[in-house]
């Protein structure tokens, strides 16, 4: 069975009243994302209900509804009570560049509901996100990035060099003008996007744009990744603070934290002596 089917047959088995909710509200979604049971309910007052593979969570007062069970930006809010930072961060991407919520609705929904549970965990992730991303796996490589110390790489911008627009990149680090691609398996299976790809790759050469390509495992080895981004900015000419693998790095892999100090933004860019840079006039 698939996860919807999975959803399906839970929500035929709970009254009305039980509202679709949590992580599985964001699976309904189409995001591949955790478990797929139990699969959460969210219910107001008491119903002393046992169903196999469902998790039952009872509340005063209901979060909003649509016609699924729980609003989009209300399950990402229940979704941060017990997510890990990187992962909320993937969520809160999917969701925004998708349009299942905004930025402003999540965040005066955890303002009038400050009680809930993931309401304050979601305010630290807030800052973190970003709607431009178009894929869980380009918010991850750009979370690594950014939680190291290194500059924010851009996402998804346009890059026109000489004149030549050779297309969207997935992010780009400015300072240094180096591209990260990230390669899926979609990359390979899809002959359109393997051409694409072909032509992308052969402008970025063409025109000295220097480029690494992110695969799946090299983010399971999220330093080692890190670190050989880090490397190839150096040859690029950076000469900035290099990664930092210290608290503000852990805490991007761990659960996000009730309170606490807010986990800092990095600085915008650094200085540079990339000769990349100069000739393209940034």
């Amino acid at each position: 069975m698939s996860r919807r089917d999975w959803i399906t047959a839970a929500a035929l088995a709970m009254p009305t009243r039980a509202q679709l909710s949590h992580v599985s509200r964001i699976q309904a979604l189409g995001l591949d994302i955790g478990d797929v049971k139990p699969v959460h309910f969210t219910v107001s007052g008491d119903l002393h209900l046992a169903v196999d593979d469902v998790f039952l969570h009872r509340t005063e007062v209901l979060p909003p509804l649509d016609d699924v069970g729980v609003s989009p930006a209300a399950a990402f809010i229940q979704y941060c009570a017990r997510a890990r930072l990187i992962d909320a961060i993937k969520v809160g991407d999917w969701l925004l560049h998708r349009r299942h919520m905004t930025v402003l609705e999540v965040a005066e929904l955890a303002l009038r509901d400050a009680w809930r549970p993931g309401a304050r965990q979601m305010r630290r992730v807030l800052p973190h996100l970003d709607a431009a991303a178009r894929s869980v796996k380009e918010s991850e490589t750009r979370a690594l990035v950014v939680f190291s110390g290194l500059p924010r790489p851009e996402v998804n911008v346009p890059l026109i060099v000489a004149g030549e627009r050779i297309g969207i990149v997935d992010l780009l680090i400015r300072c240094v003008m180096l591209v990260l691609e990230y390669e899926g398996r979609q990359h390979a299976e899809s002959i359109l996007q393997f051409n694409r790809d072909i032509t992308r790759y052969a402008a970025f050469r063409r025109n000295d744009v220097e480029y690494l390509q992110v695969t799946n495992e090299m983010l399971d080895r999220p330093k080692t990744l890190v670190q050989r981004i880090h490397a190839r900015m150096v040859e690029l000419g950076y000469d900035g603070p290099p990664p930092v693998f210290a608290d503000r790095w852990d805490a991007l892999f761990a659960v996000i934290p009730l309170s606490g100090d807010a986990v800092a933004q990095p600085e915008p860019g650094w200085a540079t002596k990339s000769p990349q840079r100069l000739r393209m006039g940034d």
